[in-house]
């Protein structure tokens, strides 16, 4: 029975997992997106995000840590130097599973995995989606008539009656 034991064996021995998930991590931070299993997607998640929590704290040790995990030093320079400033104020969940449907051999389900902050697409989304809209009713804006003829008004009057005012203020 495998009652309480959470980690995917991924049916292969522990050497080839590890050795499978740390290029595969490796790939994710250099390309910043891959195309794998749902499975090993899932997998991949708890090993590369305590790395990159590690990684924003750019010491000997930490980059250490790291490659001893990674094995990669083009890896490891490219979590220090690029990812690790752009989540730096990200308290958690550093990738996204999307998931794209089966493949055509085998029919597994197949999921992309990115880095949440290199998606430049969602993020220009995000930035234009600041307005929002209701269904309810609201303030009913006054027709297209009123500011024509706002503009159509010359500035000097509207400027006259103020000056006449505060002449009469003063006598």
């Amino acid at each position: 029975m495998r009652h309480n034991k959470k980690i995917n064996h991924l049916g292969r021995k522990s050497e080839h997992r590890n050795a499978m998930l740390a290029n595969m991590a490796a790939s994710l931070i250099l390309n910043k997106r891959i195309t794998t299993t749902v499975a090993k997607a899932k997998a991949l998640r708890p090993f590369i995000e305590p790395m990159i929590t590690r990684s924003k704290d750019d010491t000997t040790h930490s980059r250490r840590v790291v490659f001893a995990d990674l094995q990669n030093k083009f890896a490891v320079t490219e979590l220090f130097r690029v990812v690790a400033p752009k989540v730096a104020d990200r308290p958690g969940g550093y990738t996204r599973i999307i998931k794209l449907g089966h493949r055509l051999g085998d029919a597994a389900e197949m999921a992309m995995m990115e880095l949440v902050d290199f998606n430049e697409n969602l993020l220009k989304e995000k930035a234009a989606k600041k307005t929002r809209t209701t269904r309810r009713g609201g303030k009913k804006v006054a027709p297209a008539v009123a500011p024509v003829a706002e503009k159509a008004a010359p500035a000097e009057p509207a400027e006259a009656p103020a000056q006449e005012t505060e002449e009469n203020k003063e006598s």
